[in-house]
């Protein structure tokens, strides 16, 4: 996706040191734009793809590239929003500063926040059931809700050691994760080379349902493998040249996921018919078996497991992050913007959405927690597409990334379609944790009126010293 850029003379170089504070920003930008790349390209690729083509197939039958192909194009769409708000407010705080700068609502503001962060818990959630499931059942024999919780636990405490130590090996992992669908495709390639599979399923629709309605359906729950990309906003300040940097590793992240998905999604129908793919857990390790090739299960498996893994810690630093700039902020109940002394993390917002995320496995169904992951980034990208158009009249004194006038337009189309699409249960379920936000604003914005009643009060009955 291409677009122009508006330049300013008064800028100056676009390159400048990289620890510079010229730019308005205390943190030193140390993030190349490969590095950039690659870190959307892991949180995006640990999304559920390892998990969710079993569930995709039940949906569209052999169609499994179509819905693929559809949600990276209107992913596409909100990312070009996504590159023109981040560099023109290059500061870390995503769609919600975006909608406070917008709209001139603290209440807006705060719901965008809280469906982020919502969508990051519920997310989690989703990505332990997979870890639980028939992938780590190549090792272990154990029940999937104990193993779910205990894996949380375990990604809480390596939250709560520290930043560093959770990003140190991101870029180790992200390298895992993508070799684990390489070997999908090459072992299937192989397969279909040697007249294995069968090339004709790639093209069967389901016999229930129209092909468009099934295609967007399964778009829905393919979407969810896309997000991940809105979380690179946060690290904006401490990018190089973020102007050129981000909507190129943006744009090429997603683009080289979008190619690896849509070729796992066909050999996924040519090795193993819709039937055999939908409800298993571990989709992708059955597609490895069945392609014949000796390529040893607990390898594939652990590949797979690193893949959730690494998408779940990723997801729950963003999480509990966000919890704590919102109790900072005001918009949360302050306990949650404790920190250790010593690690210098929000040790109670870790253990806060790490707690919820926990009760969420309970659930036990994937479909509907990646659907309500997908239903509350609806809203963020919603309100990020329509805040591009409405801040068009804010001018800015920086060179910046600018979209054609029509992908914000097409963005909010996208989203309200999608948003058709979904279940009364879903909604019913993103409702439920939106009362719980709303609840838990109320009870700060009650607990900060006493404090300054309680101030006020006491500088009132203070005795006045004589002059």
């Amino acid at each position: 996706m291409s677009a122009h850029s508006t330049e300013h003379p008064s800028d100056g170089p676009a390159d400048g040191p990289a620890d510079s504070t010229a730019d308005g920003t205390r943190l030193r930008r140390g993030i190349t734009g490969l590095l950039l790349f690659v870190f959307i390209l892991g949180d995006v690729l640990g999304a559920g793809i390892y998990a969710l083509m079993g569930v995709l197939a039940g949906e569209v039958g052999g169609l499994l590239w179509a819905p693929m192909l559809l949600a990276l194009l209107l992913a596409l769409l909100t990312a070009g929003s996504y590159a023109e708000l981040v560099t023109k407010y290059p500061k870390a705080g995503g769609a919600a500063v975006f909608a406070e700068r917008a709209f001139r609502s603290p209440v807006v503001s705060f719901l965008i926040g809280f469906c982020m962060l919502a969508a990051g818990v519920v997310s989690a959630a989703g990505l332990a059931l997979a870890f639980a499931g028939d992938y780590l059942g190549t090792f272990f024999d154990v029940p999937a809700a104990p193993v779910a919780i205990l894996f949380l636990a375990v990604v809480g405490a390596l939250n709560a050691r520290g930043i560093r130590e959770s990003m140190g090996a991101n870029l180790v992992m992200t390298v895992i994760e993508l070799s684990g669908l390489v070997i999908v495709i090459a072992v299937v390639g192989i397969f279909a080379a040697g007249g294995g599979g069968e090339l004709s399923r790639v093209l069967e629709a389901p016999a229930e349902t129209s092909v468009p309605i099934a295609v967007l359906s399964g778009a829905i729950i393919a979407y969810y493998s896309f997000v991940g990309f809105e979380t690179s906003a946060n690290v904006i300040e401490e990018v190089r040249n973020p102007r050129r940097s981000y909507p190129r590793a943006l744009f090429g992240a997603l683009a080289v996921a979008g190619a690896v998905y849509i070729l796992v999604g066909l050999a996924s129908a040519i090795a193993l018919p819709a039937d055999e793919l939908t409800g298993s857990t571990a989709p992708l390790l059955d597609v490895v078996k069945a392609s014949g090739v000796a390529v040893p299960a607990w390898l594939f498996s652990l590949i797979a497991l690193i893949a959730v893994a690494n998408g779940a810690l990723l997801t729950m630093i963003m999480a509990s992050r966000l919890t704590y700039g919102m109790a900072d902020s005001g918009l949360l109940p302050s306990v949650f913007a404790k920190v250790l002394p010593n690690r210098r993390t929000p040790w109670a917002a870790i253990i806060a959405t790490t707690v919820v995320a926990m009760a969420l496995t309970l659930i036990g169904d994937l479909a509907l927690l990646a659907e309500t992951v997908v239903l509350l980034l609806l809203f963020v990208f919603l309100s990020a597409n329509v805040s591009v158009l409405v801040l068009r009249r804010d001018r800015v004194e920086r060179d910046h990334y600018r979209v054609w006038t029509f992908v914000p337009v097409l963005g909010i189309a996208s989203c309200i379609l999608l948003l058709t699409q979904q279940r009364g249960i879903v909604w019913l379920f993103g409702a439920g944790l939106l009362l719980l936000g709303v609840v838990l604003h109320l009870v700060a914005r009650g607990s900060r009126s006493r404090r300054r009643d309680h101030r006020a009060s006491a500088e009132a009955s203070a005795p006045h010293e004589p002059r």
